[in-house]
């Protein structure tokens, strides 16, 4: 409501609360409003819990949003002050999650660099929608019913401002490099130069994931790691391209999508390497439900798992478990 009145817009939840207005949230991308909200990944109730998850996000990855993830409080930070920019520049439109792994980033204490707040406000400007309620001179409405002869066409006009949000997206975070100094892009590689056996992951294990590389490059391991930020819109084309000198790759998911195939990390990237004709091994991992806590040494095994499924010494009958109690 406020956004369609012409205000910027900025709301905030987690877990269930996000479930709570699922309906809305498709309504608030299928009308255009530019909103921003933080999104605290926490596991979804069943059994009940509070602890990291991505099931909430996830569960909304098709709402329309674009959902950009962070590994640390230094990249919710920076992501948040991007969001503005790209919600509302005039070829997207859309609204944009900017999430962070619940507790593990959103309760830690951490040291991250500010910036003064003069070029902040410079740099997201002011925001002068062109359509909004509260113009007397523009009589209108928001979120009418769609009749089936015009229906399709909004939706389709909605995925093409998803498309070339991906532009966007870079171009701002150019911007937001010249401010700052810190750069960023749909995904970050870690050591991916001549890796053999990749992890691709979402949000705060990458850390933990990066600590286990370093040991193990020196024990001679080629090993690397691409960061997903941008989930929404899919960087399929690009990931792919990442990977292609892989000999095997481990996709990690931080939710359970029920789908008897894995998570949707998972299932999207495996396609995008499937079109991309990609030759890596690959196997989806689920780790980290409920707060499942991640160690240096469960990725260290990922990694030797990867390598003895690239040499032929290890099989998997299914999307395993990381940490499972079996």
């Amino acid at each position: 409501g406020a956004s369609a009145a012409g205000a910027r817009t900025l709301t905030a939840t987690s877990s269930a609360g996000l479930a709570l207005m699922w309906e809305v949230v498709y309504v608030a991308a299928s009308s255009r409003q530019p909103i921003v909200m933080a999104v605290v990944n926490r596991g979804l109730t069943g059994p009940l819990n509070i602890n990291a998850e991505h099931s909430d996000s996830m569960g909304a990855r098709d709402s329309g949003w674009i959902q950009i993830y962070g590994e640390n409080n230094q990249e919710a930070y920076d992501n948040m002050l991007q969001a503005f920019r790209i919600a509302e520049d005039p070829k997207v439109h859309l609204p944009v999650m900017i999430c962070q792994d619940g507790f593990i980033t959103s309760h830690a204490v951490e040291n991250i660099s500010l910036l003064e707040d003069g070029p902040v406000k410079e740099f997201v400007g002011s925001y002068e929608p062109e359509h909004y309620l509260l113009n007397g001179e523009e009589p209108m409405a928001v979120g009418p019913y769609a009749v089936s002869a015009y229906c399709m066409e909004a939706k389709k006009a909605q995925a093409e401002a998803m498309i070339r949000s991906k532009e966007v997206i870079l171009q701002v975070a150019r911007e937001f490099e010249e401010i700052s100094g810190r750069g960023y892009g749909l995904f970050e590689e870690y050591q991916m130069e001549d890796a053999e056996y990749a992890v691709v992951a979402i949000g705060s294990v990458c850390g933990t994931t990066k600590d286990a590389i370093d040991r193990l490059r020196e024990q001679g391991v080629k090993a690397g790691l691409v960061k997903v930020r941008v989930f929404r819109p899919f960087p399929g084309e690009e990931l792919a391209e990442a990977l292609k000198g892989c000999k095997a790759v481990a996709i990690m998911d931080r939710c359970e999508s029920y789908s008897a195939q894995g998570g949707p990390l998972g299932a999207e990237l495996m396609a995008a390497m499937y079109r991309a004709k990609a030759t890596a091994e690959t196997v989806n991992i689920v780790y980290g439900l409920s707060g499942r806590d991640v160690r240096v040494e469960d990725m260290m095994q990922v990694y030797e798992d990867l390598k003895g499924l690239a040499e032929g010494r290890k099989t998997f009958e299914q999307y395993p478990y990381l940490g499972l109690r079996e």
